[in-house]
């Protein structure tokens, strides 16, 4: 059978269109009044407290939710500003956010505000203002909900307190301390003052740091237990603050935290000057030497504190607490149990040392180093017959540094053997060098200091030997030069190197002596062939500047200088700078001697010229 069938047409063969619903006039327009009635009454039913409010900012249409939130008839909140029943107009950012919802230029405003229930109770509430219908399409009226969020609120607040502060002596911590530092440098401005200047106004936008740590609180853990230690900070922290309180010029007084473990810090904000620091640093000083009986025991324990005072000006939270952390070391290196107020100079010497400290390795390796020799007289005849070598440094930076200002440097950090074995094979080449460039004269004796930590952290007697046979220079013309402080105490090792270095044919000299132990038993003992005097006996020696010389200084010399002689070992005086010195020296049997008479250390090319000549007397 053919033709048009006259069923529905299958859903293969419908258009784009297919089983979409026909969309109807009734579709497009706007809800029933049915509709609307059942809109409104779930409106009003509604739990949570909102309100119609039209572009101007009035309330339209409020529920009853809000009308018991803010206990007034909701009748009677109509017309009523929203924004001034619900706080949006308490700071300028909201309150502009605010009207660019009612003016169609923002989507959406939601803050959380502070408002006070009916009942009397305050009340943290969610704020949120939306457009009703399409914002694109012009929309003419917003909808205000308000959400009780007291619970969230606080349970967020309670997070944040764990989060920063200490839950052993309940005080903030690092964290917060840090966060408290940096608003206060933002904050605390300086302030015109009707007396600034004069001398009695207290001086603004300063900010002061007392950063303390307990002095003997490792001891109470280790001997009494961490229970009992944790229960000590927390009797710290009740004693800490009770001095915050009472030099507090502030309600409330300042803030004290406890940074990790034995560590506190007392953050005073707008400080009036250093006075009220070092005054608050005292009082917690004497709080903490108080005795505390904690958990049956009586503990003592005090505390070392480092003190920062400066303006606020440019001043950084890092900053602050690096120069509170070098102030608390202060404090600690000049025996604790005391306060310490930060100082720029001595703290200019610490960067100065620690830049020195991070470049003496590389400057080893880079060859920034060169050695300049000071002669040594026969007091008898004026020749030189040997030089003392003092290294250099030719900083990048800081130009020619003496080796006072870096030699300490190097025996703490190790480096002095990496820059000792530099000195030795750099001074025996010289000296050596010198000799085959005068085969005619007497050749001179080199002589070299050497570290205590040379003796105890290198092998030196194998150093000494590669050296000598690598230069070719004679174990006697080799003097190694200790200090007496270094030689006295020496036993073990030390000793042993020292034995081994003399058996050699290597000369031992105690330089500076007579200032250290001057313990005479240990010369018996040791391998020493010099005395070097120390230059403060030789200065007692002076007439000049209308001084009398110290009798007693000639009598130790001479007594030093027959002891030494019976004994076999030779004397040089160092600093010896007149004629008249030397002239009482050679009298007292003095064998050589060194110092600005004769020359200051100078080049390699300088002692080749004195070489086999007596040096004529220079007065220094």
């Amino acid at each position: 059978m053919s033709g048009t069938s006259e069923g529905p047409v299958p859903r293969a063969a419908q258009g784009p269109g297919a089983g979409r619903p026909e969309v109807t006039q009734r579709d497009q327009r706007r809800p029933d009044l049915s509709e609307l009635r059942d809109y409104r009454a779930a409106f009003a039913a509604a739990a949570l407290p909102m309100a119609v409010v039209d572009l101007r900012g009035q309330i339209v249409r409020p529920n009853d939710a809000l009308g018991g939130l803010l206990g007034a008839d909701p009748a009677a909140l109509a017309g009523q500003p929203a924004a001034d029943l619900v706080g949006l107009s308490s700071d300028g950012a909201t309150w502009r956010a605010y009207n660019e919802v009612l003016r169609g230029t923002r989507p959406r405003l939601r803050c959380t505000r502070r408002l006070k229930h009916a009942d009397g109770r305050p009340l943290w509430a969610e704020v949120t203002v939306v457009p009703m219908g399409d914002p694109a399409a012009g929309a003419d009226r917003v909808l205000l909900s308000v959400a009780d969020v007291g619970e969230r609120r606080e349970l967020s607040e309670r997070l944040r307190h764990l989060r920063t502060h200490d839950p052993v002596t309940r005080l903030p911590n690092r964290a917060l301390f840090l966060e408290r530092l940096a608003a206060a440098l933002e904050t605390t401005a300086p302030r015109e003052s009707p007396r600034a200047g004069d001398g009695t106004g207290p001086p603004h936008g300063r900010i002061g740091l007392c950063y303390l740590d307990i002095d003997g609180f490792q001891a109470v853990n280790d001997t009494l237990g961490h229970h009992t230690g944790d229960r000590l900070l927390a009797a710290v922290a009740g004693r800490l603050t009770e001095c915050a309180e009472t030099g507090g010029h502030r309600a409330g007084g300042h803030l004290v935290a406890r940074l990790g473990g034995d560590e506190f810090a007392i953050l005073v904000e707008d400080s009036s000057g250093t006075g009220q620091l070092t005054e608050l640093a005292r009082s917690v000083l004497a709080a903490l030497q108080r005795p505390f009986e904690v958990s049956g025991h009586r503990v003592s324990v005090s505390a070392s504190i480092g003190v920062v005072e400066r303006s606020s000006a440019g001043a950084s939270a890092t900053a602050l607490m690096q120069a509170a952390d070098t102030t608390l070391y202060w404090a600690k290196a000049d025996g604790r149990a005391r306060w310490t107020l930060f100082d720029p100079e001595r703290n200019a010497h610490r960067m100065t040392r620690q830049a020195l400290s991070s470049t003496l390795r590389p400057a080893v390796e880079r060859g920034e180093f060169t050695l300049e020799y000071q002669p040594l007289v026969g007091m008898a005849d004026g020749v030189v017959r040997g030089v003392e070598a003092l290294v250099r440094w030719n900083h990048p930076r800081f130009g020619l540094l003496a080796p006072s200002r870096f030699v300490p440097i190097a025996e703490e950090d190790g480096t002095i053997v990496q820059l000792g074995r530099w000195v030795l094979r750099t001074a025996c080449r010289q000296a050596r060098r010198w000799q085959l460039e005068h085969p005619g004269e007497p050749a001179l004796f080199i002589s070299v200091n050497v570290a205590v930590r040379q003796l105890r952290d290198s092998d030196l007697v194998a150093d000494v030997a590669e050296i000598l046979t690598e230069t070719g220079l004679e174990p006697g013309l080799l003097q190694l030069e200790l200090t007496e402080s270094a030689v006295m105490g020496s036993s073990g090792r030390p000793l042993r190197v020292l034995q081994a270095l003399s058996d050699m044919g290597v000369r031992i000299a105690i330089d500076d002596f007579g200032t250290g132990y001057s313990n005479l038993a240990y010369l018996s003992r040791l391998p020493v062939s010099v005395l070097k005097l120390d230059g403060s006996f030789v200065r007692g020696f002076r007439y000049e500047d209308g001084a009398r010389p110290s009798p007693a200084d000639e009598t130790i010399v001479e007594a030093m200088v027959q002891l030494a002689h019976r004994l076999g070992l030779t004397v040089t005086a160092e600093c010896v700078e007149t004629s008249g010195q030397a002239e009482r020296l050679r009298r007292i049997g003095c064998d050589t001697g060194q110092g600005w008479l004769y020359s200051r250390a100078v080049a390699p090319e300088r002692i080749a010229e004195l070489i086999g000549t007596g040096t004529r007397p220079r007065e220094g």
